[in-house]
């Protein structure tokens, strides 16, 4: 592996340059994840078109990460991943495929990846719910898993919460 101390270089490359970085005005979908424990939290916005075969595609695709540079680095290329995807295809990134496209990440690091892939998960699921959409059985799953840990880390962290709710409204 070519590493700088414990990051690959390509997660180097995509903490310091991340790609599709931002908040995207009137997005389709938002997925929203966090980890209280280590402090990460992400937002994920897609815009969604019919391509030319009428299916439907993540045509934008941004984030804003507040965490540290395994966070920001699987936000950035999860949006490489998921852009111009079908919705099926975008909902079977998972955090192998992201791990493998950063060419690793430290051990202590893979819950990044696993939270890039539950904010994907979540626009997605987001997107299909406004637009009264029959939502696939996997994406229910995940959905109803990453609520359950919400509820949880509303229960321990309130305050924490509250804070990180006020400051992204910013």
């Amino acid at each position: 592996m070519n590493k700088i101390g414990s990051y690959t270089k390509k997660v180097i490359k995509h903490f310091q340059k991340p790609h599709n970085y931002g908040r995207m005005k009137n997005p389709d979908g938002v997925g929203k994840v966090g980890n209280p424990i280590c402090g990460d939290v992400m937002w994920l916005y897609i815009k969604v078109e019919k391509d030319k075969k009428g299916r439907e595609v993540i045509k934008d695709i941004k984030f804003e990460t507040f965490g540290c540079v395994a966070a920001i680095a699987t936000s950035s290329v999860i949006t490489d991943l998921a852009k111009e995807k079908t919705l099926e295809e975008a909902t079977k990134i998972d955090r192998e495929e992201i791990v493998k496209s950063l060419g690793g990440l430290p051990p202590i690091k893979v819950h990044c990846s696993i939270l890039a892939a539950g904010a994907l998960a979540e626009a997605i699921y987001d997107y299909l719910s406004k637009n009264k959409r029959k939502i696939p059985k996997k994406l229910q799953e995940k959905h109803q898993q990453i609520e359950k840990e919400k509820k949880e880390i509303k229960k321990k962290y309130k305050e924490w919460i509250e804070i990180e709710e006020k400051m992204h409204k910013k």
